[in-house]
């Protein structure tokens, strides 16, 4: 079963996505529809084997590494598989409806979004260095095309500089990936957790460079503060669709390596580096927020929420290395898979609102929420993950994000972290009063909730991902107890 299911999840995206660029329009979204379903039902076959058999690694076409390719299948790896399958489904079903009218844009969304599900799917289960760069690069390949696809010169620039970002990432990873494989002469990341268990002098400063070469490349596809320069035109610009993939799975897939990294086989190393980690998380939570405070426009302030949120992330990582370890990695599983579901929701019911508003602009929003209510309560419900107020998934993450820091008496980043909070009750506060407050010429008019059925479908799309946002704080334990499965400790 778990071959079966391994192989579905992996190549099933990739054979719907080349099909679908040849079948014609009407046939196109009931296949990928179809095997959609078939990827979230692999996950969760993965998912409950994981939770009642523990971890395993599986080898493919029997041949183990060094001379063949493993897979690791944990708690983590299957966390992050099920939270991609669902919301690629409800994106799908999101932009078959957002671009119905555009044929030609929907007829190549369906094989990119195959090609970018392949790529995830196969990097959360790769269990060595050189793979996780094959399906990186996969990922980000698709995920610049996907920015591209409206063919409007602002999206073309925007994706420009994210393939710009994400070559220059790729390199960095690469080059380390290579230095590794000259001094170990293997890229398996097990057999290296052995190999580099106590360096030597000399080999100790290699790892140092190998270490700084690898992260920094990460830095630029996670889009961590300085190196979020490409995220926010990219985010912002793109279809909400396509940015609610963008930011809910592939800026975790960057961080997701760097985890995978840290927990596995850099971790006493890469713990030299807390102090920059620490300076960049807060730096990205506050001056992220902050300019999510000053933008103009809905999606560049959702776009720059994701800056701030990726922050969030890097300042739990280095807590991996100090006697705070269990809640650490409880905070950064929650934080992941609730900004996940929380931004892909964001982004949906911005969406909608620039529909119905006249223009992206934050001041063009007034009355917005009288012609959209449901979306607005998406958006809304959203924002409250976001600023991490009870009961909802993103407050999980953040209590167990403080109780770290807390009992490593690191004190500054509390208030790094309760002033981050109270950022994004800002700019999400600051959303919704626009959206409540009516335009002169609406203020009179009781009529004004829309009545056009796609928006409404596409609305109730965006509300599910929001509430489970809020859901994900009723199973916050459970949740992080299946993470902590099979992580190297």
């Amino acid at each position: 079963m778990a071959m079966n299911s391994i192989a579905i999840i992996i190549l099933a995206p990739m054979l719907w996505g080349a099909i679908a660029l040849a079948l014609p329009p009407r046939l196109k979204f009931p296949l990928v529809f179809a095997g959609l379903l078939l990827g979230c039902f692999s996950a969760i076959q993965l998912m409950l084997l994981v939770s009642t058999e523990g971890a395993f690694t599986y080898a493919v076409g029997s041949w183990s590494a060094p001379l063949g390719i493993d897979l690791k299948v944990d708690g983590l790896a299957v966390s992050m598989l099920l939270l991609t399958q669902i919301i690629s489904l409800i994106a799908a079903l999101y932009a078959q409806l957002y671009l119905k009218q555009q044929p030609r844009q929907l007829a190549y969304f369906w094989p990119l979004l195959g090609f970018l599900l392949c790529g995830l799917n196969a990097l959360f289960l790769s269990a060595d260095l050189f793979n996780l760069y094959v399906t990186l690069e996969v990922v980000g390949l698709a995920a610049v095309s996907l920015v591209a696809l409206t063919g409007k010169r602002a999206n073309i620039n925007a994706a420009l500089r994210y393939l710009i970002a994400t070559l220059l990432g790729s390199g960095l990873y690469l080059l380390g990936t290579g230095l590794i494989y000259g001094l170990y002469g293997t890229v398996s990341i097990e057999l290296l957790a052995e190999l580099i268990e106590n360096p030597d002098q000399p080999a100790l400063l290699y790892l140092k460079i190998t270490i700084g070469l690898i992260i920094v490349g990460l830095m630029f596809k996670a889009a961590l503060w300085p190196l979020h320069y490409w995220l926010p035109p990219a985010h912002g610009g793109a279809m909400p669709a396509v940015s609610a993939l963008l930011s809910a799975l592939v800026v975790k897939a960057a961080f997701y390596i760097v985890l995978r990294l840290w927990l596995e086989l850099f971790g006493s190393l890469a713990a030299l580096a807390t102090p920059l980690l620490f300076g960049l998380g807060a730096a990205a939570i506050l001056l992220g927020s902050w300019r999510a405070i000053q933008a103009d426009e809905l999606k560049r302030v959702v776009a720059y929420s994701t800056v701030a949120q990726v922050g969030y992330l890097f300042l739990a990582l280095p807590l991996l290395s100090t006697v705070a370890q269990p809640p650490a990695l409880q905070a950064i599983s929650m934080q992941m898979i609730a900004h996940g579901t929380a931004k892909a929701a964001m982004f949906m019911a911005a969406g909608i609102l620039v529909l119905v508003s006249a223009g992206g602009k934050i001041a063009q929003l007034q009355g917005s929420a009288s012609r959209q209510p449901l979306a607005m309560f998406a958006f809304a419900l959203a924002g409250v993950s976001l600023i991490g107020l009870p009961p909802s998934g993103g407050f999980i993450a953040k209590w167990y994000l403080l109780t770290a820091l807390i009992e490593s008496g690191f004190w500054p980043l509390v208030a790094v972290v309760l002033a981050g909070g109270l950022m994004a009750a800002w700019y999400v506060f600051r959303v919704i009063n626009i959206a409540f407050t009516d335009s002169p010429d609406e203020a009179s008019d009781n009529t004004l909730i829309t009545t056009n059925k796609p928006q409404q479908t596409m609305a109730w799309l965006a509300m599910l991902l929001a509430l489970a946002a809020i859901a994900l704080g009723f199973c916050g334990q459970p949740l992080a107890d299946l993470i902590a499965t099979g992580a190297a400790s």
